[in-house]
């Protein structure tokens, strides 16, 4: 009986712990920007692109 009350504790401990690192992302912004992250792969790095293909590289492989 008494370890349910050890387990209790511990897990009440470790809620308040993980709370407290979620409340302080929350403080310093960490969710800010919801919408970049998702489109993100959606567009692509045009300029690498045409770098590559001025200086003669095609991103291909030659085994």
């Amino acid at each position: 009986m008494e370890i349910l009350f050890v387990l209790f504790g511990a897990s009440f401990l470790l809620a308040i712990i993980f709370l407290v690192f979620f409340l302080s992302s929350i403080k310093n912004g960490q969710f800010d920007d919801m919408h970049t992250p998702s489109v993100r792969i959606l567009f692509e790095n045009k300029q690498t692109s045409e770098t590559n293909i001025e200086n003669g590289k095609s991103g291909k492989r030659n085994l």
